[in-house]
C-alpha cells in the first residue's frame, strides 16, 4: 500500500470524462493495481479511482505542465479498456508505503454467514440445475462465497451480503476478473446475492454484466409459511 498525500490535479477519460481541479488529496496506491483518489470530507468513497487490473507509470511532466508547477505526473490506465486517470502533483506532502500482508477477510455477521451457508446448500434458488462447486472458493484477493455452476456448466462467482453496496459490487468484479483467468473456469460470470440490494449497487452491477439476486432469508430457512400470506 501506498499513501500519498499530495496537491492534485485529477483527469478521468473513458465511458465519462471528469476533472478534478487543484486540491491538497489523499492518493491510495494499492498492491492490486487499483488507484483512489479522496478528499477529507464528503464521505468515505473516492472522488475518482481506477479498479484493477491497471498499470501506474510515473512519467516526467511535459513543458506545459512544468509551466503551471507540476513536479510529476501518474498516468494509470486500466488493463482492458482505454480508461485513463491522469494525476498532476505540484507538491507532495506525505509519501509512505507499507506492506500490508495478506488479509484474513472480512468477518461476517451471523445473517450473512448463515445466507452464505443456505444458499450453498439451496444453490437451486439462483437457478434449475445449478450445482455447488466450493464454497470461500480461492483467488490471490481473497475468497469469493460461492464458486457454483450453472445449468450450462458455466462457471459463475457468487458474492453474498446481507445488504448489497457498491463495494460489493467492486469486490465481485475484482474476483470475477481474477477467475476468469483461470483457463479451466473462463468465462466466469458474477451474480451479487443479497437481502437488499441498494440501487445504486444493482445499476453498477448491470452495468458491469453481474445478475442480482434479492434473497428470501426467512424462506430459505423454511420459515416462510404461505398459508400465512394474502398473497
Amino acid at each position: 500500500m501506498r499513501v500519498v498525500i499530495a496537491s492534485c490535479s485529477v483527469d478521468y477519460s473513458g465511458r465519462l470524462d471528469a476533472h478534478l481541479p487543484r486540491a491538497t488529496r489523499l492518493i491510495m496506491v494499492k498492491a492490486d493495481g487499483s488507484v483512489l483518489v479522496h478528499s477529507d470530507g464528503g464521505s468515505y468513497k473516492p472522488l475518482n479511482w481506477m479498479s484493477p487490473p491497471a498499470r501506474l507509470a510515473e512519467v516526467d511532466p511535459d513543458e506545459e505542465d512544468r509551466e503551471t508547477g507540476v513536479v510529476a505526473r501518474w498516468e494509470v490506465s486500466a488493463a482492458r479498456t482505454d480508461d485513463r486517470l491522469v494525476i498532476r502533483l505540484f507538491e507532495v506532502l506525505s509519501d509512505t508505503a507499507v506492506e500490508l500482508g495478506a488479509d484474513p477477510g472480512l468477518t461476517k455477521d451471523g445473517v450473512e454467514a448463515h445466507l452464505q451457508e443456505l444458499l450453498a446448500e439451496r444453490v437451486e434458488v439462483l437457478g434449475a440445475g445449478w450445482r455447488l462447486v466450493r464454497r470461500e472458493y480461492p483467488t490471490p484477493l481473497g475468497p469469493v462465497d460461492l464458486l457454483v455452476r450453472d445449468e450450462s456448466g458455466a462457471a459463475v462467482a457468487v458474492e453474498v451480503k446481507r445488504v448489497g453496496g457498491i463495494d460489493g459490487v467492486e469486490q465481485l468484479t475484482r474476483y470475477v476478473d481474477m477467475l476468469d483467468r483461470d483457463p479451466l473456469l473462463t468465462p466466469v460470470r458474477g451474480l451479487y446475492a443479497a437481502q437488499q440490494i441498494r440501487p445504486q449497487a444493482r445499476v453498477l452491477a448491470e452495468d458491469r454484466g453481474i445478475r442480482c439476486v434479492v434473497l428470501d432469508y426467512d424462506a430459505m430457512r423454511g420459515m416462510d409459511d404461505p398459508s400465512s400470506r394474502l398473497f
